[in-house]
């Protein structure tokens, strides 16, 4: 996962929109070779901070603009002192346009400039100058070949633009990819150096807007929003006159046979998370456990969907799905709940039930699959999922009409509107069960301090990733229970229950 920080841009864009600005930039006067210079300081800059103490480079250099950049970028290290080579993959007399003033720069700096062998020897920093953004289908000789070199090399390497061999749109690896330490990107964010694999090969995120006339940026469109903290929405603050009854009362079903430490992991994080009252309607076995460990919430053992009838006349957010089962019992409590009016979060074992067709989603409801659930509900692989995540989660909110919460690194939020937001946040420790049992009820919380439920949502990830961080950097072996006091924790760092 590019590692987060905080100058980060709010605004993803696909390759093609950031192609699109970069020609708004031109049109608009600025000199296409300027906007190429400017990249190749930026990632100097770069480069200089995160190795002062190197002194070698190689640049593996290809075809089109990205190749610009490495040649200017080499130049720059030859007038520092620095010993550099160019390994030129491919016949450079193909270069046209800026790139071929770059390579005329960079020869005028009497930069070495050799082919490309498969014997090539690597030395120093490796700047990978290879691929771009244009790529789109899987990477061919002799580039495959070099990618290879490279991330066998063991030397320290940087990315322009974006690691040769990724996505720029969905972050797959098209056969390859390079596995950089660090990234330098320009003009505008690409939404796949945070999708799919971009994790395992973006390393440090660095980003340059290349002195580009935010006028112009604004008025470009573009593929999603960056969670960032500084513009979530957030709950209102209390008044000192706050009762429970403003806050709403959380239904929380499932836990059948052998599965009540789901739904209790849910009731759990929706008391935590600031719901006015919790009610958990599980099995009867699961109810002594809940009393002694929750107090606070209203423990139900219910054995038909006739029992619901009246807390779900009551409540208003339902959250179903935790620890549910897909028998019988299950089945009709889904049918149940179903048949409320109140928002509700479906999440696990309602997402299966829903994508076997035996319920109907009610309206303003968030569903939160994981990718192997997401391929159910589409009717697809999970390989396609993670092949383009944004498409998936955008793809199920229009079929159910609803807010799709896509877990996993990377977590995206879509709206049936066709509103996109991607959560950044998150710790590998992460990589373990019940964490979306407690997502969950997060997601009920908010629900309940009548948040909408993509602004819901989209707080409810930030936060659940964040808190995911603050214990995952303890170490591996995170619970989830762990991360409901740091929610707890988060929360109130972010938005205070007071003003």
């Amino acid at each position: 996962m590019p590692l987060p920080d905080d100058d980060l841009p709010d605004l993803l864009y696909t390759a093609a929109q950031v192609r699109a600005l970069d020609a708004a930039l031109i049109a608009a006067g600025t000199d296409g070779f300027e906007l190429m210079q400017r990249a190749a300081r930026a990632a100097w800059r770069a480069l200089r901070r995160q190795w002062p103490e190197a002194d070698q480079m190689t640049v593996l250099a290809g075809h089109g603009n990205n190749a610009g950049d490495g040649y200017l970028i080499a130049a720059l290290a030859q007038r520092a002192g620095w010993a550099v080579s160019v390994l030129a993959v491919g016949d450079v007399d193909r270069l046209n346009g800026d790139a071929a003033t770059a390579l005329a720069q960079a020869r005028a700096g009497q930069v070495d400039i050799q082919p490309w062998a498969a014997d090539a020897f690597l030395q120093g920093v490796v700047v990978d100058a290879l691929l771009g953004t244009g790529l789109k289908g899987p990477v061919k000789a002799p580039y495959a070949q070099a990618i290879e070199v490279i991330n066998g090399s063991g030397l320290p390497v940087l990315a322009v633009d974006i690691p040769s061999g990724l996505c720029a749109d969905t972050g797959q690896v098209l056969g390859c990819a390079v596995q950089a330490e660090l990234t330098v990107t320009f003009i505008g964010l690409k939404l796949g150096l945070f999708c799919g694999q971009a994790p395992d090969h973006v390393g440090r995120l660095v980003f340059d807007d290349l002195l580009a006339d935010g006028a112009i940026v604004a008025a470009q469109p573009l593929t999603a929003r960056r969670l960032h903290a500084a513009s979530l929405p957030r709950p209102a603050a209390r008044p000192m006159t706050a009762h429970k009854g403003q806050f709403g009362r959380v239904l929380v079903i499932g836990g059948d046979h052998g599965t009540g430490g789901a739904t209790l992991m849910s009731a759990e994080s929706a008391l935590r998370s600031g719901a006015g009252m919790v009610t958990l309607a599980t099995r009867q076995e699961h109810v002594a456990a809940a009393l002694t460990r929750l107090p606070e919430v209203m423990a139900l053992g219910v054995q038909s969907s006739n029992q619901l009838l009246d807390p779900l006349g009551k409540a208003d957010i339902v959250v179903i799905g935790p620890g549910l089962g897909q028998g019988s019992w299950g089945r009709s409590l889904l049918s149940m709940a179903a048949t409320g009016t109140q928002a509700q979060v479906w999440d696990a074992d309602a997402l299966n039930q829903l994508a076997e067709g035996r319920a109907t989603l009610p309206a303003g409801s968030i569903i939160t699959p994981h990718p192997g659930e997401a391929a159910r509900l589409l009717g697809v692989t999970t390989v396609q999922i993670q092949a383009d995540r944004g498409h998936a989660a955008l793809a199920l909110a229009k079929k159910f009409s609803t807010i799709c919460v896509l877990k996993g690194s990377g977590s995206l939020i879509a709206a049936a509107d066709g509103r996109l937001a991607l959560c950044d946040r998150g710790h590998p420790a992460m990589a373990t069960a019940g964490l979306g049992d407690v997502l969950a009820g997060l997601l009920g919380a908010l629900l309940a301090q009548h948040m909408a439920p993509y602004d819901a949502a989209c707080l409810g990830v930030w936060l659940h990733a964040r808190a995911g961080e603050q214990q995952g950097s303890k170490g591996r072996g995170l619970a989830a229970t762990d991360l409901i006091p740091a929610i707890r924790q988060v929360f109130e760092e972010l938005c205070p229950c007071l003003k």
